[in-house]
C-alpha cells in the first residue's frame, strides 16, 4: 500500500487515498502564498495536521506557528487570549499577557472552530483583518504581521444565513477553502492509519484480517481520533500479539444498517453520534465525553444532539436519558455536565403536553 507520511511536528500525515492525497497537495500548494486559507470538514478529519503543513510549506516555516481553539473559551476569556492585555486592565489582570496575535508575529495563527466565535469576538477579528492592528487591553494599538489559517466543523453558510456569522468575516476567512473529507469517503486510508497507530503502540500487535474489515466497514462518525482510540483501547484488551474481532468495541463489531432520513438534508455529525446512543452502539460517557474533552466534537455538536433528544421525547430530560442508554442514576451527573460546559438547553421549548411514553420513541428513519 502507498501511504504518503509528513512529519509536520505536532502530528503525522499519513494517507493512502486519493481525496486525501489531493487534499494534502492542495494543503501544501496553500502554503505558497500568504493568503488567508479554510478548513472544512467534521470533527477529527485532520484540519489542524493539515494547518501545520501548510504552515510548513510556507516562507514562515521558521516563525512561529500559534493555534488557539476558539471553542475552548468563554468570550472573555477569548479576547484575552487572542489580544491580550495589560496589568490592571480589569479584575484579576495582575500582569501584562501578550495575546496570541502578538506571539504570531512573523509566522502563522491557526484559529480552530472559528465558528464558534460569538458576533462580538468576530466583528474585534474582522477589525483586525482589516487593518493588521490589535487593540490590547490596557495599551495602544500595534501592527502585527501574521498568516491567518482557520477552520471549522460549521456550515458557515448556513451560519450567515442564520444572522450567527458575519458575512463579511467569511469573505475575509474563505480565500482558499479546502474541504477535508470524513474519514468514511476515504476508507483506503483506515489500513494506513491503523498501522502507524499501531508503530506507535507501547506493544508490538498485528490485526486480523476480521477486524481490519470491521475498522474498514464502521462508520466513523468521529473520524481519525475515533480510530485512534479505538486501536489504543484494544491494544490494551488483545490478549495475544494481534488484535482480533473481539478486543474492539460492539459498535465496530456489529454495526447497525444503513438508515436513509425520509427527508433529504446534509448528515451533521451530531446526528450520526445522536443515531448511535439511541442504538446503543455508544455510550454517552465511554464515547461521546472523551469526545467532547478531546475538542473532536463541540459544544455546538452536543447540544444538537440534546436539542434532538429533547424533540423525540417532548422535552423530558429523565426520558432524554434513558434514550441515550443512560441509568436514571446519573440524572444529576448528566446535568451537571450540560450545565459546567454551556451544553444546557431549555426543555420548555419542546413541550407540548403529549405525554411521553416509552423511553424510546419511534424512529423517524426507514432502514434501506
Amino acid at each position: 500500500m502507498n501511504s504518503a507520511g509528513t512529519r509536520t511536528g505536532a502530528g503525522t500525515l499519513v494517507c493512502a487515498s486519493a481525496p486525501m492525497r489531493h487534499t494534502v497537495e492542495l494543503a501544501r500548494r496553500a502554503g505558497e502564498s500568504d493568503a488567508k486559507v479554510l478548513f472544512t470538514g467534521e470533527s477529527g478529519v485532520g484540519k489542524d495536521v493539515l494547518a501545520r503543513e501548510t504552515h510548513a510549506c510556507s516562507n514562515r516555516r521558521d516563525r512561529p506557528y500559534i493555534a488557539v481553539n476558539c471553542a475552548g473559551f468563554p468570550e472573555t476569556l477569548l479576547e484575552s487570549e487572542l489580544f491580550g492585555h495589560a496589568r490592571g486592565s480589569f479584575t484579576g489582570a495582575d500582569r501584562d499577557r501578550l495575546g496570541k496575535i502578538q506571539m504570531a508575529d512573523g509566522g502563522t495563527l491557526f484559529l480552530d472552530e472559528v465558528g464558534e466565535m460569538s458576533l462580538r469576538m468576530q466583528a474585534a477579528l474582522l477589525r483586525f483583518l482589516e487593518n493588521g492592528e490589535i487593540q490590547t487591553i490596557g495599551h495602544r494599538a500595534q501592527q502585527v504581521n501574521v498568516r491567518l489559517i482557520a477552520a471549522t466543523n460549521r456550515n458557515l453558510g448556513q451560519r450567515v444565513a442564520s444572522g450567527d456569522f458575519r458575512e463579511d468575516l467569511l469573505y475575509r476567512l474563505c480565500v482558499i477553502e479546502i474541504k477535508v473529507p470524513a474519514l468514511r469517503d476515504r476508507r483506503d486510508d483506515i489500513p494506513a492509519l491503523t498501522d502507524y497507530f499501531l508503530k506507535r503502540a507501547p506493544r508490538q500487535l498485528s490485526i486480523s484480517p476480521e477486524a481490519q474489515e470491521a475498522l474498514v466497514r464502521h462508520r466513523w462518525p468521529g473520524n481519525v481520533r475515533e480510530l485512534q482510540n479505538i486501536i489504543e483501547q484494544a491494544t490494551w484488551l488483545a490478549r495475544g500479539s494481534t488484535i482480533t474481532l473481539e478486543d474492539l468495541p460492539e459498535s465496530v463489531r456489529n454495526p447497525t444498517p444503513q438508515v436513509t432520513p425520509l427527508q433529504e438534508r446534509r448528515r451533521q455529525v451530531s446526528d450520526q453520534l445522536f443515531e448511535a446512543l439511541v442504538a446503543g452502539q455508544y455510550s454517552f460517557w465511554d464515547h461521546i465525553h472523551p469526545l467532547f474533552l478531546d475538542r473532536d466534537i463541540t459544544r455546538h455538536d452536543v447540544r444538537e444532539m440534546v436539542k434532538r433528544g429533547l424533540r423525540e421525547t417532548k422535552g423530558n430530560y429523565r426520558a432524554v436519558l434513558r434514550l441515550f442508554g443512560m441509568p436514571d442514576s446519573d440524572y444529576h451527573r448528566f446535568h451537571n455536565f450540560l450545565t459546567a460546559h454551556a451544553c444546557k438547553v431549555d426543555f420548555r421549548n419542546y413541550r407540548t403536553g403529549v405525554d411521553v411514553g416509552s423511553a424510546r420513541p419511534p424512529s423517524i428513519f426507514k432502514v434501506s
